[in-house]
């Protein structure tokens, strides 16, 4: 396959057999993950073995260097199972970035800085040329809650929000208060789901704080309130989602 770079940032291609048409639709989402392998070079040689049926748009390199392997207008193999605000083909509907970085089993260490000036400058490129609105810059872990933990609660969401990539606001303070956890239930718990649902995490409205619940809080905390990733509904991750429903634009 002849691929031509989408996009000038982009140092080299490496094909990747891994891809197929987008059915009729146009990405409208930014999705990021992390490899979560024990290097760079393994990454690339399973985002382009055919048998491993796995890809992504681009992969972002610990020096910052990046390397396309689908073409932008191609669905790339990337999110899997999950949904955001009633999409459940995610990789019909976006651009996925994989960034080199050894993840929670590696223990989870800082993002070099250059490899975040790099996702920055390559996400607002993206966005910029398909209008994907900061909202829809999302965690693999937003849209699959119960099966993924990437990028982490180590990447720097809010300073990508800063640089105009991504829908972010500043984490309410820990403190003390009520919280719901699992087992709980009745209206409060379903008024939580009812905004969670609305932000765009993929979570029945039944007021009862279930396993499915417990694993969008945990996701939201690891986007938004990194302090501290736990599952537990505090009013630090009440008031911060809350926050961030009033700083949506109106017709998002």
């Amino acid at each position: 396959m002849t691929l031509t770079p989408d996009t000038p940032l982009a140092r080299r291609v490496a094909p990747s057999p891994n891809h197929g048409p987008r059915q009729g639709t146009r990405p409208d989402m930014l999705i990021l993950h992390y490899t979560g392998m024990e290097s760079g070079v393994a990454a690339l040689a399973r985002l382009r073995d055919p048998l491993g049926e796995v890809s992504a748009h681009y992969l972002v390199f610990e020096d910052g260097g990046i390397v396309q392997l689908v073409p932008e207008a191609a669905r790339a193999w990337h999110a899997g199972a999950g949904a955001w605000k009633g999409v459940t083909d995610v990789n019909s509907r976006s651009i996925g970035i994989e960034i080199v970085h050894p993840g929670h089993a590696g223990g989870l260490p800082p993002y070099p800085e250059a490899q975040i000036a790099a996702v920055i400058a390559l996400g607002r490129d993206i966005a910029e040329r398909w209008g994907i609105p900061p909202e829809r810059v999302l965690a693999h872990s937003d849209i699959a809650p119960e099966r993924k933990e990437d990028p982490g609660e180590t990447f720097p969401w809010l300073r990508l929000a800063e640089a105009g990539l991504g829908h972010c606001v500043p984490a309410a303070p820990l403190r003390d208060g009520r919280f719901f956890a699992r087992g709980d239930s009745g209206q409060p718990v379903e008024a939580l789901q009812a905004m969670f649902a609305l932000y765009g995490y993929d979570v029945p409205v039944t007021g009862t704080f279930d396993t499915r619940t417990g694993a969008v809080v945990t996701a939201f905390q690891r986007h938004f309130r990194q302090a501290r990733v736990d599952g537990v509904a505090d009013s630090s991750t009440i008031t911060t989602l809350r926050d961030l429903l009033a700083a949506l634009p109106p017709a998002a």
